[in-house]
């Protein structure tokens, strides 16, 4: 089970990363956009959305890469939190689906408990 808590922390990690990278994307598109219109209501609007929106994206990515850094350090608080992470997947087909059954299955093993106590 050792190798299947490494697996899952280094997924929780790689597939979070790039959600991150995406929102700094999208806030500097959107409030360039805004920027570039030259109108001072499309600036406060666009920069507004953008920072909601990058605020968002950062409320998605960042549990599930603590989560991820827990695990690879075994930590008690990382398998309740990805546990928890991997149920809220479940609904995202394919893939979060696929993700969210493998957390289920790894972190519920028996095996996988005893590593945590």
């Amino acid at each position: 089970m050792e190798k299947h808590l490494t697996i899952l922390g280094v997924l929780y990690i790689g597939l979070n990363i790039p959600l991150i990278i995406a929102a700094v994307i999208v806030f500097i598109v959107l409030a360039g956009s805004g920027l570039l219109s030259g109108d001072v209501n499309g600036i406060a609007f666009m920069t507004g959305l953008a920072t909601v929106l990058f605020y968002f994206l950062l409320f998605l990515a960042i549990p599930s890469i603590l989560g991820g850094i827990g695990l690879l350090k075994r930590k008690k608080w990382a398998r309740i939190l990805v546990l928890i992470l991997g149920c809220l997947n479940l609904p995202g087909i394919p893939f979060g689906t696929i993700l969210g059954v493998y957390t289920i299955w790894v972190l519920v093993k028996d095996e996988t408990v005893a590593l945590f106590e």
